[in-house]
């Protein structure tokens, strides 16, 4: 068991690894590689793994996880304002297809309950296929991919009434369970109030008390472990574990541990949902097809150009711009995942035989393998059209219109951290603000300031914190060398970002420009020089209008000293040797001021 494991898990990376690069290097994209993959390997191919059905459950995590990411970008206030396009369009574009190819089904003479069924599982997209071609191109900030998103996610929800009535078209044996339909209901309700509950009153609490251990594998197990027990809770009561998952997400949205959830969890959900790609691949009955391969041909063609005419309607109705529409229509255009368990379970309930699910089921998973293909050949169209790369088109288009975010990310919130943020904030500028205390979180929380929990010093956090589109980072940190480290990450992944740093001492400030850093302020200069102009004016007497020039000399020689030293400062002994002679430059100053102080008193006595 521990051998064929370990075999099959050598065999998916495998194939990953050499057949995904070839297929982005032909420009088939990402998903069609990984689901090319997996005819390789699967049973109609080299037959190097056997165990479809087992890899298809557990690769369904990746769309899982996948869900649960996307939960954590959308906060519950935003969700709600999302309601109109998720239940309207959403509701539309199931309602409006289902009949459509029900009324289809049945002009074709197949009884009412098999055209039923079919009309709503073909219905269903495939989130994880249409999700990951949105992100490839760049197209969720579009007004295409925002209607997909929120009709994608309508249909996880439309999935759980649909398994819901398949028992009630079955024989009457099987369908007499009206009083346990409803106590399905109630338990569906009962449990989703639970875990709003939970997500509020219990999930936080226990997130801040492992982040105080700092240990980043407790905090990622937690996580991992978090969403698979509401999967599987949401699983026991008949409910996607994706819908749960995401529900999950947008509890913990608008918690100060999103982006470390974010980052931990980000690398098993590209991994698994490459793998559920691969079990898709795997999951296509050639021996179906081979059996009847014009009449499958005929239903994949005859269902995926109702299904494109209709959603090519639906866009136009949606107000969507004139050059989006056939783009929308293909993104949705497959059958979704939900459609093979809608399926499972008609045949289960005997409304249509175990022969017609197995043919519908390998309808879905061609149509999951076209679509890629659709939508390559539809960027090469538009790449001809307008002429030039596509992809640039594509980078082009999507710039015009993505979101401007306004923010600076501030890294470490701590007493200087705190007064830096406390003024932008009063400045009306947009923070986001990342630290790794949780007490500390907690109290400023209390006082509306968006704080994060994360070391900032991980490239994943800082990608999923929005540096790619922040204006400005702050870089506050305690640790000199986190603060070294944080910079250079920036610095490499980020060059036109700008860096404003807090130096802890002079060698801090020396390294920090070895790293190309320019606007650097000392911690604790300008409060010290502030209080020595204070001693002279309200303990000695002095005026202000000297000492506030005193104060801009000694500023103004000390950065020039600061900059004279800095190309020697590795240097010991020239770097001591110029550091005396600087001090001496200081004290000549001081004496040729304390002289013109007295020659300016003489001269206004006489």
């Amino acid at each position: 068991m521990e051998h064929n494991l370990l075999f099959n898990a050598m065999v998916y990376l495998a194939a990953a690894v050499l057949v995904v690069p070839l297929a982005k290097r032909l420009a088939l994209g990402a998903v069609l590689g990984y689901l090319l993959a997996g005819i390789l390997i699967g049973p109609y191919g080299f037959r190097l793994i056997s165990e479809v059905e087992d890899a298809l459950h557990f690769a369904e995590f990746g769309v899982v996880l996948l869900l649960f990411l996307i939960g954590l970008e959308l906060e519950p206030s935003k969700l709600w304002s999302l309601r109109r396009p998720i239940f309207g369009w959403g509701g539309a574009q199931v309602l409006g297809v289902a009949a459509g190819l029900c009324g289809a089904a049945i002009l074709a003479g197949i009884d009412w309950k098999v055209a039923l069924i079919a009309g709503l599982g073909l219905s269903l997209s495939s989130t994880a296929i249409a999700l990951a071609s949105l992100e490839e191109r760049n197209l969720m900030p579009t007004p295409a991919g925002q209607a997909g998103f929120s009709i994608l996610l309508f249909q996880d929800i439309a999935a759980i009434p649909m398994i819901a009535i398949v028992p009630l078209l079955g024989i009457p044996e099987e369908a007499g369970g009206g009083g346990n339909a409803w106590q399905a209901v109630l338990k569906v309700v009962v449990v989703l109030a639970g875990l709003i509950v939970a997500g509020r009153f219990l999930v936080r609490p226990l997130l801040r008390v492992i982040a105080k251990t700092d240990t980043r594998e407790i905090f990622t197990a937690f996580a991992l472990l978090m969403v698979i027990a509401i999967s599987l809770l949401m699983q026991w009561i008949g409910v996607s574990m994706a819908l749960g998952a995401f529900m999950a997400g947008v509890l913990l949205a608008d918690s100060e541990y999103r982006h470390a959830l974010e980052s931990d969890v980000e690398p098993f959900k590209g991994l698994l949902l490459g793998l559920f790609f691969i079990a898709v691949g795997m999951s296509v009955d050639f021996a179906v097809f081979l059996a009847q391969p014009l009449l499958i041909l005929g239903l994949v063609a005859g269902f995926q150009v109702i299904k494109i005419a209709l959603l090519y309607a639906l866009s136009r109705a949606l107000g969507m711009a004139r050059g989006q529409h056939l783009q929308f229509a293909l993104l949705l255009s497959q059958g979704g995942e939900f459609a093979f368990v809608v399926f499972g379970a008609a045949a289960t309930a005997r409304v249509f035989s175990s022969d017609v699910a197995s043919i519908l089921v390998v309808v879905v998973a061609l149509s999951m393998v076209v679509t890629p293909l659709t939508l390559m050949l539809y960027d090469r169209i538009q790449a001809w059209r307008q002429g030039g790369d596509g992809a640039k088109a594509r980078k082009k288009k999507a710039d015009a219109i993505e979101p401007n975010e306004d923010h600076v990310i501030i890294a470490g919130f701590g007493r200087f951290g705190q007064i830096v943020g406390r003024f932008l904030h009063a400045n009306d500028v947009r923070l986001t603000v990342l630290d790794h205390d949780p007490d500390q979180i907690e109290v400023l929380r209390h006082f509306g300031f968006k704080v994060f929990y994360g070391d900032a010093t991980r490239a994943d956090l800082l990608r999923a914190a929005g540096a790619a589109k922040a204006r400005a980072v702050v870089v506050a940190i305690d640790d000199i060398d986190d603060s070294l480290a944080l910079v250079d990450t920036v610095r490499r992944d980020y060059p036109d970002l700008p860096i404003f740093a807090r130096a802890r001492n002079v060698t801090h400030y020396y390294q920090l420009m070895d790293l190309g850093v320019t606007m650097i302020e000392r911690e604790t200069y300008e409060s010290a020089l502030k209080l020595g102009r204070t001693v002279l004016t309200e303990g000695l007497g002095q005026s202000a209008y000297r000492t506030r020039n005193a104060a801009n000399r000694f500023r103004r020689h000390n950065k020039q000293s600061l900059e004279a030293v800095y190309p020697y400062y590795k240097d010991r002994e020239t770097f001591v040797s110029l550091s005396k002679q600087a001090r001496e430059e200081l004290e000549e100053m001081i004496a040729r001021d304390r002289r013109a102080a007295e020659e300016e008193k003489t001269h206004y006595w006489d």
